[in-house]
């Protein structure tokens, strides 16, 4: 009876230890801010935002703010490697879309991206977020991700590099659609560059008051520069 009773009492406080073990992407994220107090912070900042780019699930701006605010007259230096292991890395992203999309990439997408894949119109397609759906409106040319590449083409890969959407789900499906190379290169360029510059130059200004707005208003200020900036060319579109 005893025996029984210290074994029920070893289940349960495994149990209990399991429950607070944190899950896989906390210690992820754990482990990518230690590198902040590391002397190879840099060196992780690059692999991390190559890695992100095709199928790492945390985006580097974790450690990107926390370097930043280490270092904040280095702010541009993290920003400008950030960017370019990044586009980088987007490269290696278009490469599984083209050669890998139904092996790798397709698993990418839905176990590391978290994305569903539904059939539309005969081709695996991805249901865009609610929130982008109802903020830019029919402007996007479907509610499906190959949609709105049919209508935008590689414009959407600089339009959805600056929003909350995992980075990783923009190259390699920019690479399924064959998006222009060089102009998939050139919008890479520009979205991640201004993403990184932007959120690095705040922090180098403001400092520990701007990553606790930057944290809690991301998503939101994303969308918003998005929806001014399809709408500026949308206007742009019928004045000329």
């Amino acid at each position: 009876m005893e025996k029984e009773e210290g074994k029920a009492q070893k289940e349960q406080e495994l149990r209990a230890a399991k429950q607070k073990k944190p899950g896989l992407i906390r210690r992820l994220y754990d482990w990518m801010l230690s590198w902040a107090d590391s002397p190879y912070g840099l060196h992780a900042l690059v692999i991390i935002s190559f890695a992100e780019s095709s199928f790492f699930p945390i985006p580097p701006d974790v450690l990107l703010i926390a370097l930043v605010l280490g270092a904040t007259t280095r702010w541009y230096k993290f920003a400008l490697w950030c960017t370019l292991a990044s586009v980088v890395g987007g490269l290696a992203g278009y490469g599984i879309g083209v050669f890998g999309w139904e092996t790798i990439g397709q698993w990418i997408i839905q176990h590391i991206a978290h994305m569903k894949l539904t059939e539309v119109n005969g081709r695996l397609d991805i249901a865009l977020p609610t929130y982008l759906v109802s903020s830019l409106g029919t402007s996007l040319g479907g509610e499906y991700l190959f949609q709105v590449y049919d209508h935008w083409n590689a414009w959407i890969v600089f339009v959805f590099g600056l929003t909350p959407l995992p980075y990783k789900l923009v190259t390699i499906t920019a690479g399924v659609a064959r998006v222009n190379l060089p102009v998939f290169l050139v919008a890479s360029i520009l979205s991640r560059s201004l993403r990184f510059f932007l959120v690095a130059w705040i922090l180098s200004k403001w400092g520990v008051p701007a990553r606790r707005f930057i944290d809690r208003y991301f998503n939101l200020l994303s969308i918003a520069f998005v929806v001014l900036l399809v709408g500026g060319f949308l206007i742009l579109k019928l004045v000329m």
